[in-house]
């Protein structure tokens, strides 16, 4: 598959990643965005924890993260993707410590549908969760 140039710039990314109040209050950042990749970074947050046993995130921020870290990867290189269809997640290890750096990367960029993969790492740059998202298209009406 050939994967164009970024269309939007990172400025620009960052705009659009803070409309949303949920990932204002999840204090995302946009680290790098590239051909190859998007980072978003995520702060650690006491209110994630959901098991204070080992002060591990819930599973669904990390789910979350992934998901919009492979919607954002496919806006950046100008695909309409505008809702999730698909979405699957496998958690590797309990995520204890923040910050967290999600790193999305295109496998398809297609007309109705475009999926992305997403690597969650903590800290010391170990596997937390990965996923892969497909995401519905919206599709230019014919030209007459």
């Amino acid at each position: 598959m050939s994967i164009k140039a970024p269309v939007i710039d990172q400025e620009h990314l960052t705009r659009m990643l803070r409309i949303a109040p949920f990932h204002q209050w999840l204090g995302l950042e946009i680290k790098s965005c590239s051909t190859e990749l998007l980072e978003i970074s995520m702060p650690w947050r006491e209110e994630i924890v959901s098991n204070p046993m080992i002060g591990a995130a819930h599973g669904g921020i990390l789910a979350a993260l992934i998901d919009l870290t492979g919607l954002y990867t496919l806006l950046m290189l100008g695909t309409q993707a505008k809702a999730t269809a698909d979405l699957s997640v496998d958690y590797h290890r309990p995520a204890t410590a923040g910050p967290v750096t999600a790193s999305g990367r295109a496998v398809k960029i297609g007309r109705q549908l475009s999926v992305a993969e997403t690597r969650v790492t903590g800290p010391d740059g170990k596997l937390l969760a990965s996923g892969r998202g497909a995401y519905i298209c919206q599709v230019a009406p014919p030209s007459p």
